[in-house]
């Protein structure tokens, strides 16, 4: 009994399972605290959410027992396809056969118990994942390999597209970080940054300032590459400066009489991205003639993000749903609707801006009391947070966050097996994907997608994923410990 204590306590990462304990009772108090005015009279009342979650909550501590010392960490890896394909499944038949919630049909209804797979789907891709990744053969640069790994990130993230769950599925932009860990370039990372950027540009500024924008980023990347930056900034500066004053030279021409109306007619963006074309095919061959791959690439870059700048507004107005729309153009200044669409985060930063820097106390926060801010003990569980404990109750929840994606990415690598880091890895992904989406939603600088903030929101679904996905990760680390 002796060796399997000193066995148990030096294999298991109890700082990981001290940080998940906290945060877990963290979230219970300020569940009761959303709902206590409404609700329930005590934090035990299993008729309401702060009961219900007690539950959850014990429940998730007897799976991640069960996970712990009854399941073989072997068989994550043996049980990782056909998880995925049946969880996969689930995706598909909710959308047909499950409960409309807010827009989304993504829950599975069983009377007082609903589930919804999304949130089992990060589990299985994960589990998945590390299992194609981790083998000897595989090589993220290969073709087939790369094309099989964005399938499996893809199939369910484009299913929960479907239903209608945009939160749950800008998480699976996360695994990038995996990838990159495990050998995709740095370059992939730029270029969704800068796909981002030229998709708000677009519909704040205008399409000529994301072109001359797309124009000056990739000469100042091809500047840096080539070895020769002096060369290239001194040719393309001097173009970029006068592409950005075209607008002044055709008003002007415009006010000549002189000039033809033909003339007078075209416009600054047709003449940058025409001039920038023609030249496209010159640039391709000398790239070619040379061997220089990121000038290849960086000109399919320039085409693609010219159909990104062209394509925005019909994305924008077409491909989005109106209540999509309505919080980006919020979250962007394009529209002040703060009784509207920008309720709930108008709400949100008024409670967590009232909380100042030590809160109102336990129970004491107005906006909570009131129920100012709706879903508060769900997507908005962090505004109680700030309410009620200030900026010493933000400060500490995000640095419990901290201190687990650290821990995890430190086990991850410190692991001798690749299929526990690059799932650790995974793991690690998604937390900080909910935590950066969910807070950046709270404090207005995300739009309102419906995420819940791990260990934290209520809800058994959430609890019992995040719970399982974790412990999946410290079993594994465990069994390696075991024997060093």
């Amino acid at each position: 009994m002796g060796t399997y204590e000193r066995t148990l306590r030096k294999s298991l990462d109890w700082n990981l399972v001290l940080t998940y304990l906290a945060l877990i009772l963290i979230g219970w108090i300020n569940i009761y605290a959303s709902v206590h005015s409404s609700e329930p009279s005590t934090i035990f009342d299993f008729e309401f959410r702060s009961g219900k979650q007690f539950v959850w909550i014990l429940t998730s501590i007897g799976l991640a027992l069960f996970i712990l010392f009854a399941l073989n960490p072997k068989f994550w890896p043996t049980v990782s396809l056909p998880a995925y394909i049946l969880v996969l499944g689930l995706l598909v038949a909710v959308i047909f056969l499950g409960t409309e919630v807010k827009g989304s049909r993504s829950w599975f209804n069983f009377g007082v118990v609903s589930f919804q797979p999304a949130e089992v789907s990060k589990i299985t891709t994960s589990l998945l994942l590390a299992l194609i990744m981790s083998r000897p053969s595989f090589k993220l640069s290969r073709t087939r390999d790369f094309f099989i790994t964005a399938l499996v990130i893809g199939l369910p993230m484009l299913v929960i597209l479907a239903e209608s769950e945009t939160g749950s599925a800008l998480v699976y932009v996360g695994f990038i970080l995996v990838l990159y860990r495990e050998g995709l370039s740095g370059w992939t990372l730029v270029a969704i940054g800068m796909t981002i950027l030229i998709f708000i540009l677009t519909l704040t500024c205008s399409p000529l300032v994301s072109v001359i924008t797309l124009i000056g980023l990739i000469s100042l990347f091809n500047a840096f590459d080539s070895g020769r930056p002096g060369r290239w900034l001194l040719t393309f500066v001097p173009l970029i400066i006068l592409m950005a004053f075209l607008p002044k030279i055709f008003a002007a021409l415009a006010d000549n009489p002189s000039i033809p109306e033909i003339v007078k007619g075209i416009k600054p963006l047709w003449v940058i991205v025409g001039v920038s074309l023609l030249c496209m095919p010159f640039l391709m061959v000398k790239a070619w003639r040379v061997k220089d791959r990121f000038l290849q690439l960086s000109c399919l870059g320039f085409i693609a993000g010219v159909l990104m700048v062209f394509s925005t507004d019909f994305i924008f107005n077409n491909v989005l749903q109106d209540h999509q729309r309505k919080r980006i153009e919020v979250l962007l200044g394009m529209k002040d609707d703060p009784s509207g669409v920008g309720y709930n985060v108008n709400q949100s930063m008024i409670a967590i801006g009232s909380g100042g820097f030590a809160g109102k106390g336990f129970l004491n926060g107005t906006q909570t009391t009131y129920g100012f801010v709706p879903e508060q003990s769900t997507d908005f569980i962090f505004c109680t947070v700030g309410e009620e404990w200030g900026f010493l109750g933000c400060a500490l929840v995000i640095l419990l966050y901290v201190m687990m994606i650290w821990r995890i990415i430190h086990d991850a690598e410190r692991s001798r097996e690749p299929f526990t880091r690059i799932y650790g890895y995974c793991v690690a992904a998604c937390i900080f994907m909910h935590l950066f989406i969910n807070i950046g939603m709270t404090i207005g600088l995300m739009p309102v997608i419906g995420i819940p903030l791990p260990f934290l929101s209520y809800g058994g679904s959430s609890l019992w994923a995040f719970t399982i996905m974790l412990f999946i990760f410290i079993a594994l680390d465990r069994q390696e410990k075991k024997y060093f």
